[in-house]
């Protein structure tokens, strides 16, 4: 795929990340597509859910998943918003998709938010899985980091 192709994807994680804050949440969004079509888009929902665990990433999978079924994800390429944390890495394998593509970088993300850190890197956190899962990024960066430099 070409840059111009996926631009579209990545801009709607990345107004989702506009709406997550402007509703008083973190500023992180997500996007589904598989097969070139965009099937779902997501935003976090950490304190207007009241749950730690509601990154974009993890509210994608789930809510992908509940309303489109379980293949949904399988193969299926996230763009995100921010680089996703750890615990997002692992929700995404297990959930069989395939390729993660990331705007602003963990770093970007600790420069503008502050806060705790849990530094590992996507790839990182991924390097080694069966099967492999390809880590892709920064795309669209200074996008995305405008919108976290609004945050506070």
């Amino acid at each position: 795929m070409s840059e111009q192709h996926e631009a579209p994807y990545m801009r709607a994680a990345i107004e989702a990340s506009r709406q997550a804050l402007a509703a008083g949440d973190m500023p992180f969004g997500a996007s589904l597509v598989k097969d070139g079509q965009l099937l779902w888009v997501a935003l976090n929902k950490q304190r207007t859910g009241a749950d730690c665990t509601a990154h974009a990433e993890l509210v994608l999978v789930r809510e992908a998943r509940q309303a489109l079924g379980e293949h949904s994800t399988v193969g299926a390429t996230v763009y995100a918003s921010g680089e996703p944390c750890a615990m997002c890495a692992g929700a995404m394998f297990w959930a069989g998709i395939s390729r993660v593509v990331y705007a602003a970088t963990t770093p970007d993300i600790g420069a503008a938010l502050g806060g705790p850190s849990l530094p590992m890197r996507c790839a990182d956190a991924l390097a080694g899985c069966s099967p492999a899962m390809a880590v892709e990024g920064p795309f669209m960066r200074d996008e995305a980091v405008a919108v976290l430099a609004q945050f506070g």
